[in-house]
C-alpha cells in the first residue's frame, strides 16, 4: 500500500496526527478493514492500529461491525470530516469569545496604568475599511453610529452596507443617526430604505462627526481634517471613560432626533399602495427634515417638480396647506 499522500497532511488542521491520517487514508481506500489489514497497510503494531481505529469510531469517522473478525467501516468523508470541521469551528468561535472577554478584563486593569493603549490610530483607506467591517462582524448585540460624509469608500453612500445587511439577518440591531447633509445625496434614500426593510432604525439630526460604536466595547471615529474628501485614518476607542462619553452622546442625540420611516413597512397604517413610489419617497424626505431643494436634489427633480407633487397630493387628500398635509399623512400612518 502506498504511504499517505502529501495532501492528507491537511487533516492535521482538524486534530488528526500523522499516524491517524495514514490509517484513515488506508481505511478510506479499502472502505472497510480489519485491524490486521491496517497493520499490514501501515506497518503499525496491532495495539496502535486498534487504538486509532477506535478513535475514528468515537469521532464519527468510522463504524465498527459486530462480526468476527471485527471490521471497521469508513463513514463517507464528506459527512464525517465535515462534522469534525464544524465542531472545530464552534470551538474556535468559543475561543474568540473568550479572547474578547479576556481583553475586556485586561483593558479594564490597564486603562489607567497604560492609557495609551485605549486609543489606536488606524491609517490607510484599505485598513480603515477592513477594521470597520471587522468591528461590525464582531458585534453581538447592536451597532450604533453617526453617519455623515465624506466616506472611506466612494460608493458607501449609494450602496447598502453588505456587512450591515448580513448582521441584521443575524439579529444584530443597528441604530443610525444620519446627518442632515445626507438628505441631498443622490441615492441616499434608496440605501436607507434597504436598511429599514431589513430592520435598521434610522433617524436624522445634525451630528458632530462620524462615529460607530460596537456593543459597549469599541468605537471608531474617522480622523478628518478640513478639506478631506475621503476617510484615510481613524481612531479606535477601547473601553474607557471616553467610550462611555461617546455612548452617552449617541443616546442623548438619539432621543432628540427625527425618525426616518419607510411607510410600506409600518404596521397598523393603511396600505403603502395608497401612495405612489414617488410620493412615498418625497414624504419620507420631507418628514426627515429635507427642504424642497434638498428633496429635489436627492430625487433628481427640480424644486418645481417637488412642489407639483405636493400640490397634487394635497388635492387628493382634500387639504389646503402643508401643515394639513402633514397632519393627514400622520393620521394615515404615512409619516
Amino acid at each position: 500500500m502506498n504511504p499517505t499522500p502529501p495532501e492528507a497532511a491537511m487533516l492535521e488542521a482538524i486534530g488528526l496526527g500523522r499516524q491517524d491520517e495514514e490509517v484513515y487514508d488506508a481505511l478510506v481506500r479499502r472502505t472497510q478493514a480489519t485491524v490486521a489489514e491496517i497493520v499490514a497497510d501501515c506497518h503499525l503494531p496491532p495495539p496502535s492500529a486498534r487504538r486509532v481505529l477506535q478513535s475514528f469510531v468515537e469521532l464519527g469517522l468510522a463504524t465498527r461491525s459486530t462480526g468476527r473478525p471485527v471490521r471497521y467501516v469508513a463513514v463517507s468523508p464528506d459527512s464525517g470530516l465535515e462534522a469534525i470541521l464544524r465542531q472545530r469551528e464552534r470551538e474556535l468561535d468559543d475561543v474568540r469569545g473568550h479572547i474578547r472577554t479576556l481583553m475586556d478584563v485586561y483593558r479594564a486593569g490597564t486603562r489607567f496604568a497604560h492609557p495609551g493603549e485605549l486609543i489606536e490610530v488606524v491609517s490607510g483607506r484599505e485598513e480603515v475599511n477592513h477594521r470597520w467591517a471587522r468591528m461590525q462582524q464582531d458585534t453581538r448585540v447592536q451597532m450604533r453610529g453617526f453617519d455623515r460624509p465624506p466616506y472611506a469608500a466612494p460608493q458607501e453612500h449609494t450602496e447598502p452596507n453588505p456587512v450591515e445587511l448580513q448582521q441584521l439577518r443575524n439579529g444584530v440591531k443597528y441604530r443610525v443617526i444620519y446627518d442632515t447633509s445626507v438628505l441631498e445625496l443622490p441615492g441616499w434614500l434608496d440605501d436607507v430604505m434597504t436598511g429599514l426593510q431589513h430592520g435598521e432604525q434610522a433617524r436624522i439630526a445634525a451630528v458632530p462627526m462620524k462615529l460607530g460604536i460596537s456593543d459597549d466595547r469599541l468605537a471608531i471615529i474617522p480622523l478628518l481634517r478640513a478639506g478631506d474628501s475621503v476617510v484615510s485614518a481613524s481612531y479606535l476607542i477601547h473601553p474607557s471613560p471616553l467610550l462611555d462619553a461617546l455612548i452617552a452622546l449617541f443616546e442623548a442625540l438619539w432621543e432628540r432626533s427625527r425618525p426616518v420611516r419607510f411607510t410600506a413597512q409600518e404596521p397598523g397604517g393603511e396600505p403603502g399602495r395608497e401612495l405612489s413610489q414617488d410620493e412615498e419617497r418625497l414624504l419620507t424626505l420631507l418628514a426627515a427634515g429635507a427642504t424642497d431643494k434638498a428633496a429635489g436634489r436627492a430625487l433628481g427633480w427640480s424644486e418645481r417638480t417637488v412642489q407639483r407633487h405636493l400640490t397634487r397630493l394635497m388635492g387628493r387628500l382634500g387639504v389646503r396647506t402643508r401643515f394639513q398635509l402633514a397632519m393627514e399623512a400622520t393620521r394615515r400612518g404615512w409619516i
